[in-house]
């Protein structure tokens, strides 16, 4: 079995079309420590390939406002996730802006897809932490930097 970046599920090569099936398949889905993702159940386990990571945030919901907002994502596999201190985001730096990953469960995160993270910068705002301008969100009290600001002289 693999799991592709675009979020997609494959079985000998052949796209598992049914959501049903994958929910149930991504409801067994574990990681070990030495990095490899298995489908553990009580009977038999497997090992299966992950191109990326496992899930994708496909939807954001929000409440609350400013400091006291609280940001609950929804995974392609309908796990709703709120950002808090147990399920942090995950920021890659590098040259083609991918966005932020979310710690869905121990060890599974979930990649923000584009639209979901471009939401998430536009609820953002600027905040000095250690003397530092970085521009993130606050959710559940905690403040999760999205990026450095640049001061400009």
């Amino acid at each position: 079995m693999k799991i592709a970046r675009d979020g997609k599920w494959f079985y000998h090569g052949t796209p598992i079309p049914r959501k049903e099936m994958v929910c149930l398949f991504a409801s067994t889905l574990t990681r070990r420590a030495d990095g490899s993702y298995w489908l553990v159940t009580p009977s038999e386990q497997g090992r299966i390939e992950v191109e990326d990571v496992p899930f994708l945030a496909v939807e954001l919901f929000t409440c609350g406002s400013g400091r006291e907002m609280v940001f609950s994502f929804r995974t392609n596999v309908d796990e709703i996730v709120t950002l808090d201190q147990d399920h942090p985001l995950r920021i890659v730096c590098n040259k083609d802006g991918t966005p932020p990953y979310l710690t869905v469960r121990e060890g599974l995160e979930a990649r923000l897809t584009r639209s979901v993270y471009y939401e998430l910068v536009a609820l953002g705002l600027e905040e000095t932490v250690d003397g530092e301008r970085l521009y993130g969100v606050w959710s559940n009290g905690i403040f999760f930097p999205l990026g450095r600001l640049e001061t400009v002289v």
